[in-house]
């Protein structure tokens, strides 16, 4: 019986490391997405779509501002996004996009999380309750 408990034991304090790595691993990522690394204040990027992710672990576009500067905006989660009506069949590269979010807090980073697309007039609300704030 001793041997069971023993395996059994060691079984469990495996599946706690195992569990205890992946939160370690995860951790990391789970912090990029919330709003820590975002300015509080708000801004409007205006530009030319590049390319356009909707893959995990949240739908993203790379965004040529109108100075040539290359962003990065990362949109809501996949269900936000779904629910604000944008899809990876909504716009294509090469079409005009105003933004507007929030901007990584360290300045040399072209990354914002954003809070509304438009494009061709059509408004795609990531995160409704934070228009026009936090």
């Amino acid at each position: 019986m001793h041997h069971r408990t023993s395996r059994r034991a060691l079984a469990g304090a495996g599946l706690v490391g195992g569990f205890a790595a992946l939160l370690a691993v995860s951790a990391p990522a789970l912090s990029h997405h919330g709003w820590s690394w975002a300015a509080s204040e708000q801004m409007t990027l205006e530009g030319t779509i590049k390319t356009i992710s909707m893959a995990p672990p949240h739908p993203s576009l790379q965004v040529t501002a109108q100075d040539g500067t290359l962003w990065q905006v990362d949109l809501g989660n996949p269900r936000q996004t779904a629910n604000s009506g944008f899809t990876g069949a909504t716009t294509k590269p090469g079409d005009a996009i105003t933004v507007l979010g929030n901007r990584n807090r360290d300045e040399a980073k072209a990354h914002m999380k954003a809070v509304r697309i438009t494009i061709a007039g059509k408004n795609y609300d990531m995160y409704p309750e934070r228009i026009g704030g936090n």
